[in-house]
């Protein structure tokens, strides 16, 4: 009988399958093309990584250690998931900072979470943000529209990926069920 230490065996348990889709950190839905070994000075040669392709960059290729924890990795949500955070989507509160300093840091910390429900957040945030300032004359940041247009692009791909539809086309559906989203 072969004894698997605790941490071999957890990770093997959280491991995923090449042909899997998984978000990847805020780079977002990524498919795994390979797991495999590879030869790097100072990294040991059984040292497995994934090999990522990101769902809408098929020219770029990332590499991360399977035992990676610095980065979220995490399984694509479900269909049910998916439309569950659609319906959901227009009583999803706005953030609050209490000091506009955080503000950005806030936006930053809900983008890494990979989290769908902290994306909207930011995405209706930002939305509502960018409505104020150009009702006011006021030129929309440079840095928020950075930050929505990440958040907008990681929650489409995978709802677009979990509902077997079109990036557009979750672009209009979220239109349609919230007056407040103009999506470009």
């Amino acid at each position: 009988m072969v004894v698997v230490p605790k941490a071999q065996k957890e990770m093997r348990e959280r491991m995923f399958e090449k042909g899997e889709y998984i978000v990847y950190g805020t780079t977002g839905v990524c498919e795994i093309t390979d797991i495999k070994t590879m030869d790097i000075k100072g990294v040991p040669k059984d040292k497995l990584f994934y090999v990522l392709m990101p769902y809408n960059h098929h020219s770029s290729t990332i590499f991360t250690p399977v035992d990676n924890t610095k980065t979220v990795m995490r399984k694509v949500i479900t269909k049910e998931q998916a439309q569950k955070i659609i319906d959901g989507m227009p009583e999803a509160e706005e953030l609050y900072f209490p000091n506009e300093k955080l503000r950005d840091e806030k936006y930053k910390e809900c983008i890494k979470s990979c989290d769908c429900q902290a994306l909207i957040k930011v995405i209706k945030t930002l939305y509502l943000r960018r409505e104020e300032k150009l009702a006011q004359g006021k030129k929309f940041a440079a840095s928020d529209e950075r930050h929505l247009k990440l958040a907008e692009e990681n929650l489409y791909s995978e709802l677009s990926l979990a509902l077997g539809i079109d990036r557009k086309k979750v672009q209009n559906d979220i239109k349609e069920k919230l007056d407040v989203f103009t999506l470009a």
